[in-house]
């Protein structure tokens, strides 16, 4: 009777362990949007994570109205529910690097972005609130 408890209390725990490991899968589409000079600019983006190691890219609007582009995100890291990334991007040959970092919570990631100031002025930081468009791709 005790070895059937073992048992079940492993069993338990591993189901415990798989579903926090799976819930906890940044893996898939997200969309959001923020405000730019031109009103909201809608965002897609395309994460996976595969042995701890975040990677993807994002559609982002183009510069002055301009088509959008895939970019793919760099320094990127995903660990205890906590997302980070940047996006570098060019333009009129300089480099424009946008850091988001954020919480993930299942559905949704909530956090923040950082990018260059107009003209050399002073970073601006901004909220970003993604949502999940699709479940793995």
């Amino acid at each position: 009777m005790k070895a059937l408890r073992i048992i079940a209390a492993a069993l338990v725990a591993a189901c415990v362990i798989t579903a926090s490991a799976v819930a906890a899968d940044i893996t898939g589409s997200w969309k959001w949007s923020q405000q730019g000079r031109n009103g909201a600019q809608d965002y897609t983006a395309k994460f996976a994570l595969k042995d701890g190691k975040l990677t993807g890219s994002v559609m982002v609007p183009g510069f002055g109205g301009g088509e959008a582009t895939s970019v793919d995100i760099t320094d990127a890291s995903f660990a205890d529910g906590n997302v980070a990334f940047s996006l570098v991007r060019e333009f009129n040959g300089n480099k424009i690097v946008t850091k988001f970092t954020g919480k993930f919570d299942g559905d949704s990631i909530k956090g923040s972005f950082e990018r260059p100031g107009r003209d050399g002025g002073a970073p601006t930081k901004s909220d970003w609130n993604a949502s999940r468009a699709d479940k793995k791709m």
